[in-house]
């Protein structure tokens, strides 16, 4: 049994449930998307909103406020006409990498499975 296991194993999914924790960061039909996006490098809203075809202004506003509240990224305004706002994942956001390449290689499963 390794440490993670331990972690998944020994603790009820109570307030302090760190996979709750997570689950409730990511939650959200954009979230782990906006992320995934965000792993290459900061990007502008308006690349972010492109890149994420479907979503509302008010939805991707809405995510990338709750992102950074949790300190997972970081938003930079530059005083131009019009301003630009620049995205970047933080080292905390950085970490959900290795959850957002798990999603993808269970997908890539589930495709070849149904």
């Amino acid at each position: 049994m390794n440490k993670n296991d331990r972690i998944v194993e020994n603790q009820q999914c109570n307030e302090d449930c760190p996979v709750k924790e997570t689950a409730n960061i990511i939650d959200g039909k954009w979230t782990t998307q906006i992320v995934r996006e965000l792993l290459g490098g900061k990007k502008r809203y308006s690349e972010i909103q492109k890149a994420l075809n479907g979503i509302s202004p008010k939805v991707l506003t809405t995510r990338l406020r709750m992102l950074q509240q949790y300190k997972l990224l970081t938003r930079t305004v530059y005083a131009t006409v019009p301003p630009t706002t620049e995205y970047e994942l933080t080292n905390l956001g950085q970490k959900l990498e290795s959850v957002i390449y798990a999603m993808a290689e269970f997908g890539v499963e589930l495709k070849k499975n149904n």
